[in-house]
């Protein structure tokens, strides 16, 4: 049995994992949005899968941002009240047992690297496109995270082969201007529609309002669309992986995965492009199942200090 917890914006997950992959409980409750009662909350959710399955292993987390190589506290994360905490140290604190932690996107990609859509293929990009936009690198099955940590994050680097109406394009929250985050996302999508149309709506209003043939709702979605084919053959001429997997609310949109292949193979720098892109397998449990798997089964755990 191996324990995960998905430390979301919203909602934090716990979830015991059988060495199948089957899950053995889930408890869910909301992210109270501030750093003690987040930590009390992330206790009480071990106690509860723990009690169920009698668990008490050691705990992988995935959560935004990363943890700073040189200082040790988090940094990176979107949820801004994690940033210069020694959360992991915290967390181990708490729950009284060794904690690992990782990006959420990163978890996403180890998860549909080994059991997911991006299964038996030699690299994977995760690609999380909710409120916010992550990506994570698993080569052979295993992380990739670099020598400073933040492999595979494209969030935070320049929309590619901007126009002149992109550029430089809205603040975003890291201190730049025209970040991936803030086109390529749903909250991007909505704030684009916003000052192109004045009308206020979710992205899953704006998709549907696409199918259902509204014009001003289907220029948007084409322009989300295309940026974000824009990024990914970025990342094809980057590292070139063989599969793109989609986690995140925009991820259920269904006309991403018939239109973003053409846009992908007219930017990347190759003859001809055949790379998979497809959602995530395992949805929303793909965080916790890649947080559980941050440690080997507990037959190969090395000692921990």
């Amino acid at each position: 049995m191996r324990i995960g917890v998905d430390f979301g914006g919203t909602k934090i997950e716990a979830a015991v994992v059988g060495d199948d992959g089957a899950f053995l409980a889930r408890r869910r409750e909301p992210n109270p949005g501030a750093y003690d009662p987040a930590i009390r909350t992330v206790a009480r959710l071990i106690a509860a899968v723990g009690a169920e399955t009698g668990a008490t292993g050691p705990v992988g987390v995935a959560a935004p941002g990363s943890i700073s190589p040189t200082r040790g506290v988090m940094r990176n994360a979107n949820s801004t009240w994690l940033n210069d905490r020694a959360f992991p140290q915290d967390l181990e604190q708490a729950l009284g047992r060794p904690v690992r932690l990782a990006n959420d996107a990163n978890c996403l990609a180890l998860s549909e690297a080994v059991d997911g859509a991006g299964a038996g293929k030699p690299m994977v990009f995760a690609v999380i496109v909710g409120t916010g936009c992550g990506g994570g690198i698993a080569v052979n099955g295993s992380l990739v995270e670099g020598a400073h940590g933040v492999a595979g994050e494209w969030g935070h680097t320049a929309l590619p082969w901007a126009s002149a109406e992109e550029a430089p394009g809205p603040a975003c929250w890291c201190g730049l201007n025209g970040c991936l985050e803030t086109w390529v996302s749903g909250s991007g999508l909505q704030r684009d529609h916003l000052e192109r149309t004045g009308q206020s709506l979710t992205a899953e209003d704006i998709a549907a309002a696409a199918r259902a043939g509204d014009a001003d709702a289907r220029r948007s979605l084409d322009l989300c669309i295309d940026r974000l084919g824009r990024a990914m053959a970025m990342v094809v001429n980057l590292i070139d992986p063989d599969a793109f997997v989609l986690g995140g609310g925009l991820s259920n949109v269904d006309e991403l995965y018939d239109a973003l292949p053409p846009v992908v193979g007219r930017y990347a720098f190759t003859d001809a492009w055949s790379g998979v892109i497809a959602p995530a397998r395992w949805g929303d449990s793909s965080g916790v199942r890649g947080a559980a798997r941050l440690w080997p089964p507990p037959n190969q755990q090395e000692t921990s200090a």
